[in-house]
C-alpha cells in the first residue's frame, strides 16, 4: 500500500472557465521526508547553477523527462542534452507525495523564488535501489500561465 500525504485543506471551488488561477487559490505545501526533500533541493541547485550534468545525475539510468512542447527523452545522456542551456532561479514545493517500498511520487509546484506565486506544476516519479538514494524515474512539468 502507498503511504501518502495530501494537503488537508478543503478543495477550493473551481474558477470560472478561462479565469486565471489566483495566488490565494494556491494549494498548501506539505513537508516531505528528508530523503525525498533532498531530491527537490538537489534539483533546485542543479537548475539554479545551470548544470545539466548535475540534473542528469538525479535521474535513474532509464529516467524520462517530459517537457511541454518537446518530445519525451529517456536516459541520462538524453536528459543532459535536453537540459543543456536551461536553468535559472527555481523554488520547488511539494503539494503531495506517496511511497510504497522503493517507488513513489511527488506532486508539486515551482516558482522563481520561495514565497512567489507558482509559475507551474510538476510530477516526479521516484524510484530507489535497495538501500540507495531516491532518484527521479520521470519528470513531467508544465506552466500554469496561458500563452
Amino acid at each position: 500500500a502507498f503511504r501518502s500525504v495530501f494537503a488537508s485543506a478543503p478543495p477550493s471551488p473551481p474558477a470560472p472557465a478561462g479565469a486565471p488561477a489566483s495566488a490565494d487559490a494556491a494549494l498548501p505545501s506539505v513537508t516531505l521526508p528528508a530523503e525525498l526533500d533532498r531530491v527537490l533541493r538537489d534539483y533546485e541547485r542543479g537548475w539554479s547553477t545551470r548544470s545539466p550534468e548535475a540534473l542528469a545525475r538525479l535521474f535513474t539510468d532509464d529516467g524520462f523527462v517530459l517537457q511541454p512542447g518537446h518530445p519525451p527523452v529517456r536516459g541520462r545522456d538524453a536528459i543532459q542534452r535536453a537540459y543543456a542551456g536551461s536553468g535559472g532561479p527555481l523554488a520547488l514545493r511539494a503539494l503531495a507525495y506517496a511511497t510504497a517500498g522503493d517507488v513513489g511520487y511527488i506532486v508539486g509546484a515551482y516558482a522563481s523564488a520561495a514565497g512567489k506565486p507558482d509559475d507551474g506544476k510538476f510530477i516526479l516519479l521516484v524510484r530507489r535501489a535497495p538501500r540507495g538514494p531516491w532518484k527521479i524515474a520521470a519528470d513531467m512539468d508544465n506552466g500554469s500561465h496561458r500563452r
